[in-house]
């Protein structure tokens, strides 16, 4: 009898113990890695050359397709009173995600054109292999800076009280895609590093009164400002593109203030050490009066690279 109790003591033990590593081994193989991957992160902003208008079909085979290694949060951009702008949505970056795309923060409803992200995103890893981008982005064809410049676009003053105010869906789009802890989906939190703001705007400034093109400088300087202190870098590195004129009316002038605005944007470079220019935009060809041809974009986005990494290299 005692045997027969030793034995059964020994056998319920021992299952016991196996249940009990099973289970530990299922925890430990269920359990995601404490730590994920890091991403260089950079916000992209400012009105219609930035949301982009170059059409994805002009775009080479190597950028058809998702890009490696690169994803982007585009918040949702459109009128005045519409619902939901500024909620977006996670995902690998790929051609589509310029004018017309539109989120509802669960699926993003990709364009036919694209912006200067396509080839940004492509020379920086160019530039830095190896290395995770990502790309958070929310800009809006027509808007100004001034609140006296809106139309019916909105304008970006932090201060403003009107609607539209884009500073207020800027904020809603950042924020909301630095709460997604996983970014790519692979199960573990992933870090996102504020790297850079890449800034293509002025055009509705220019188009008002010439007070208002004087201000430009003072409120670019403020609004970006106020930019460095929301990712939390006061130093942060930003990259503007000049405006340019297509000149397609009959006064042979779109902007009639855009002289003034060129020379602010100038002016605010050269007293912001941690700041660039690209100047290429004069020579881009137009698809309309406002917006870039397809080799335009691909341009802007290569030179919006090559300034940041100068900027970067000084860190």
């Amino acid at each position: 009898m005692l045997n027969y109790r030793l034995s059964r003591f020994f056998i319920c033990s021992f299952a016991l113990f196996a249940g009990m590593h099973s289970s530990a081994a299922q925890v430990k193989k269920q359990k995601p890695s404490a730590k994920g991957d890091t991403f260089r992160m950079f916000y992209l902003g400012g009105q219609s050359n930035m949301e982009g208008f170059g059409y994805v079909k002009d775009l080479p085979a190597e950028l058809s397709g998702p890009m490696q290694d690169v994803y982007i949060f585009d918040g949702n951009r459109g009128g005045d009173g519409q619902s939901g702008l500024g909620v977006g949505k996670w995902e690998q970056l790929r051609p589509g995600h310029g004018t017309d795309f539109s989120t509802d923060g669960k699926q993003n409803k990709l364009s036919a054109r694209f912006g200067p992200e396509m080839t940004f995103a492509e020379r920086m890893r160019e530039l830095y292999p190896g290395e995770k981008i990502a790309i958070v982005k929310y800009a809006r064809n027509g808007s100004g800076i001034d609140s006296l410049a809106t139309g019916p676009f909105g304008c970006w003053e932090p201060e403003y009280r009107g609607k539209p105010n884009q500073w207020d869906f800027f904020l809603k789009t950042v924020k909301g895609a630095q709460a997604i802890q996983d970014i790519n989906g692979d199960g573990r939190p992933d870090t996102l590093v504020p790297s850079g703001i890449l800034w293509m705007q002025g055009e509705a400034d220019a188009c008002f009164t010439e007070e208002i093109a004087y201000e430009y400088h003072k409120n670019l300087a403020h609004l970006i400002g106020k930019m460095r202190e929301v990712f939390g870098n006061n130093d942060l590195p930003v990259v503007i593109g000049k405006i340019s004129d297509s000149g397609q009316n009959e006064t042979g002038i779109l902007m009639k203030y855009g002289d003034v605005v060129r020379a602010m944007q100038e002016r605010f470079v050269s007293g912001d050490s941690n700041s660039a220019i690209v100047r290429n935009t004069s020579k881009y060809g137009y698809s309309d009066a406002w917006h870039y041809d397809s080799a335009g974009y691909m341009d802007f986005g290569i030179q919006f690279a090559n300034e940041m990494a100068k900027l970067l290299k000084r860190k």
